[in-house]
């Protein structure tokens, strides 16, 4: 007898492909396809482009499947008692949309009975390169991914999908370098000599932190404290300051270890408070 939580993600499949609601498998259904790797996971991650939220959300309410738009600038979900199925239309950074490209090399599979397209390596992996929390690191899920299939990524999409994030890039594929000794030269000479050659640093007033690209949590002490500028709010990123306060106040502060309390304002881009040295152990 199946899972409660996995008759509901047939369910969910199901009315989706029978409207012909366009959308990929992500999350570990996907990973675990892709470097077959075992994995337990209580969740279905459905990745959409976000104009077919809408469109979606529909189909599943007349399937009597509850929907919510949890986060509007990246997540929605589908619930039930049984389970949940998240429907991620971008990354919680704002920085990974789903667009076309994501479909178009999607990767043909069968999941839970049903003929569907996995989310092709190169977008999973720039969509976990940006998850950096506390709490929660995908570099090993990016290693393993690049393990898996160095010989036949589309580098020079993968190098596209970085621009104006580079070093993110380079960072991860320094890791795979560390990591994997022995297959340093699976990266293409010509994109180690392409991500070594830096682009001219951003200057601000106030300067910039873009580390929040990378956690939601553990640079808030930069943004609201230190006066550095928030690199995902205006004018440099496109978040809005209601997406910002609904991303920030659903962080869990101890979790995280963050300052806990309800925001009610983006942080000033003001003032620069220059950080306490710290004290020489005694």
């Amino acid at each position: 007898m199946k899972p409660p939580r996995v008759t509901f993600y047939r369910e969910v499949l199901g009315a989706l492909t029978r409207a012909r609601v366009p959308f990929l498998i992500g999350g570990a259904f996907a990973f675990c396809r892709h470097v077959d790797i075992s994995r337990r996971t209580k969740d279905l991650d459905l990745m959409i482009d976000e104009d077919t939220w809408p469109r979606l959300a529909r189909v599943l309410r007349a399937a009597g499947i509850h929907t919510r738009r949890v986060f509007p600038h990246w997540l929605g979900k589908a619930l039930a008692p049984a389970g949940q199925v998240d429907v991620i239309f971008n990354g919680g950074s704002g920085l990974t949309p789903v667009d076309q490209e994501w479909f178009t090399h999607g990767v043909r599979a069968t999941v839970l009975g049903f003929q569907v397209r996995l989310c092709p390596v190169e977008e999973l992996i720039w969509s976990k390169a940006f998850i950096m929390e506390r709490e929660r690191f995908d570099g090993a899920d990016i290693l393993h991914l690049i393990h898996a299939h160095a010989d036949r990524l589309d580098w020079r999409r993968l190098r596209r999908r970085f621009a104006g994030h580079e070093a993110v890039l380079r960072a991860h594929l320094i890791l795979f370098q560390y990591v994997y000794p022995s297959m340093a030269t699976a990266i293409p000479a010509w994109l180690d000599a392409d991500l070594a050659d830096r682009p001219a640093p951003i200057v601000s007033h106030p300067p910039l932190c873009r580390g929040t690209y990378l956690s939601r949590a553990q640079y808030l002490v930069d943004v609201e404290e230190w006066g550095y500028a928030d690199a995902r709010l205006a004018p440099f990123g496109g978040m809005t300051a209601r997406e910002w306060l609904a991303w920030t106040n659903a962080i869990d502060a101890r979790q995280s270890r963050v300052r806990a309390g309800q925001r009610r304002s983006t942080p000033p881009a003001g003032r620069v408070m220059t950080p306490a040295p710290e004290r020489a152990a005694p």
